[in-house]
């Protein structure tokens, strides 16, 4: 009796191996890496940039208060997206963009409260040299330290996924242009303003000697233009008080009376208001009876409308005396 084997009933080796594809396919590190940058990177450059602009601003003014709200409705749509919208949707946006998810060990789904874990975690990453975050490049299941601790991987998914691209690339445009209005807040509300401060500072630090000098010191033969010369350096307010001062001098019988200033000091001043200390010398009279004296006045400055310093106030600290005479 024969018996025929049929071709189609082939006997299979106890020992053959069947290779069988992974129920996962390990997410990339670049992947990873600009999902990161979209989720995270981009919107804590707006954070930093508002934060900065707050610490530069004046305490509690409306550019204080208008960078904090930046900054915290940024952070706050940063964490929602990182946290809670992938239990509800399964992605973040930078995650959807680039086709991966985060899922426990065994491919379970990960709550808010574990993902907010995961982010903590990546603090060992960073604090690591950034050792942590290179891991997934050799480790055999692309993990970083984060999700050693937390037990968790990340892997591509495949299959339909929603095309967020558009919405991807408006988020980042917003982004840049809240990055770009917080960077020109702090400009114009707090780096002009300080540098016009420090520009008048300089400014009346080499004009508030000179207008003083020139203010008070007078000669006889030219007493009338002197006195014209004073009046024109002084605001309104105070050239009242200089007119009276000079009736003064010449009910009293004027003499030659020559000042210069020794060392001065801005010691406050805003772009239009300010302050100085001078110590000054100087001779009274005409030789044989020429004296030397010295005083010490502080005075304040205001800027005028065409942008001049003018002597606002006077106040001698100690007053004109003959050389070697107690003060």
């Amino acid at each position: 009796m024969t018996v025929t084997v049929s071709d189609t009933d082939t006997d299979t080796p106890d020992d053959a191996v069947t290779d069988q594809a992974p129920a996962w396919v390990q997410a990339s590190w670049t992947a990873r890496a600009g999902a990161f940058a979209v989720d995270v990177f981009f919107g804590a450059g707006v954070v930093i940039t508002g934060l900065l602009v707050a610490w530069a601003a004046p305490l509690r003014g409306w550019l204080w208060w208008v960078a904090v709200a930046l900054a915290g409705v940024v952070f706050l749509a940063v964490a929602l997206n990182r946290l809670l919208l992938p239990s509800i949707t399964g992605w973040t946006l930078g995650r959807c963009l680039f086709g991966i998810a985060v899922v426990g060990k065994d491919g379970s789904s990960v709550g808010p409260w574990r993902l907010l874990l995961r982010d903590l975690a990546h603090l060992l990453d960073t604090a690591a040299l950034l050792l942590g975050w290179l891991w997934p490049l050799w480790d055999s299941r692309g993990r970083t330290f984060a999700d050693l601790i937390t037990r968790t991987e990340v892997h591509r998914v495949a299959g339909a996924r929603p095309d967020r691209r558009r919405l991807a690339g408006a988020v980042l445009i917003g982004l840049a242009v809240l990055a770009g209005t917080a960077t020109a807040l702090g400009y114009f509300g707090v780096y002009r303003p300080e540098l016009a401060v420090e520009q008048a500072r300089q400014d009346l630090a080499v004009q508030g000697p000179k207008i003083v000098q020139q203010m008070l010191s007078y000669n006889v033969a030219s007493i009338d233009d002197d006195f014209a010369r004073a009046r024109g350096l002084v605001t309104d307010t105070y050239r009242p008080q200089l007119v009276a001062q000079q009736d003064s001098v010449r009910k009293a019988g004027p003499v030659d009376n020559d000042y210069w200033v020794t060392n001065s000091a801005v010691l406050t001043n805003t772009r239009d208001e300010a302050t100085m200390l001078l110590l000054m010398q100087g001779q009274r009279g005409e030789a044989p009876k020429q004296r030397l004296i010295t005083a010490t006045v502080r005075v304040t400055f205001e800027r005028s409308s065409s942008g001049q310093w003018q002597v606002a106030g006077l106040s001698v600290l100690a007053k004109p005396n003959s050389a070697g005479e107690a003060k």
